[in-house]
């Protein structure tokens, strides 16, 4: 059995990078590494611990001891934190009010992407983000880089927002999606690139059925060769 697949799916915001991602991983069976939780799972560890952000040593003392993984059942993917199951307890609205602070610190960041890597050394896996193919999985075997019409992504996203929000309005979410894209191309910390080797998904005018069928039809050279 030949080395464990690793899919790398980046892109612009609102593309449906997620989507793609754990219906890619379903479907094959592969692990969703949702690097997300992982940040929501230092977060919880962060206050559990009373950890001052501010405290440099604090914080990398902390990340020492934080071990996260993913695991599967029911066909959905878990998270533990030191082989506690927190899935439920990150989602919870104290994580969320303290998880970008968290995020944002270089030393998280770090630990993050190193806890990622040794993931994919040990599992068949899929994971979203916006340096996923460039800065953590630059060997990935497979690489998308999604994208589509800002206009159709920004209708997209009103759509999703509107039964929460019904007093936002299109031009709204158009401009949150522009700035999101610039913020995202200029950052100095890991910028949105596209590896030179990722495959362009432009998903404009495709269903997602025929998106979810485009990345297995990548994914599949590397199954035959796994077997």
């Amino acid at each position: 059995m030949s080395k464990n697949i690793v899919v790398a799916i980046d892109g612009y915001s609102s593309c449906g990078k997620s989507t793609l991602a754990k219906a890619l991983a379903k479907k094959l069976h592969f692990i969703y590494v949702d690097s997300g939780a992982m940040y929501r799972a230092v977060t919880l560890y962060f206050l559990r611990n009373n950890v001052d952000l501010n405290n440099p040593e604090q914080v990398a003392e902390a990340l020492k001891n934080i071990h996260l993984n993913f695991h599967s059942r029911d066909y959905e993917t878990h998270i533990t934190l030191n082989d506690e199951e927190v899935s439920h307890e990150i989602r919870l609205m104290p994580v969320s009010q303290n998880v970008s602070p968290v995020s944002a610190i270089r030393e998280v960041r770090k630990e993050m992407v190193a806890q990622q890597q040794r993931m994919g050394q040990s599992k068949n896996i899929v994971m979203d983000g916006r340096d996923i193919g460039t800065a953590v999985f630059p060997n990935a075997q497979v690489k998308l880089f999604m994208t589509a019409d800002p206009k159709v992504r920004a209708e997209r996203r009103y759509k999703e927002l509107l039964p929460n929000n019904p007093d936002i309005t299109l031009e709204e979410v158009f401009e949150n999606i522009a700035h999101r894209d610039y913020s995202d191309t200029t950052r100095k910390e890991s910028p949105l690139v596209r590896a030179d080797d990722a495959i362009i998904l432009d998903n404009t005018n495709i269903t997602p059925e025929q998106q979810l069928q485009f990345a297995l039809d990548k994914v599949e050279p590397f199954l035959k060769k796994q077997a």
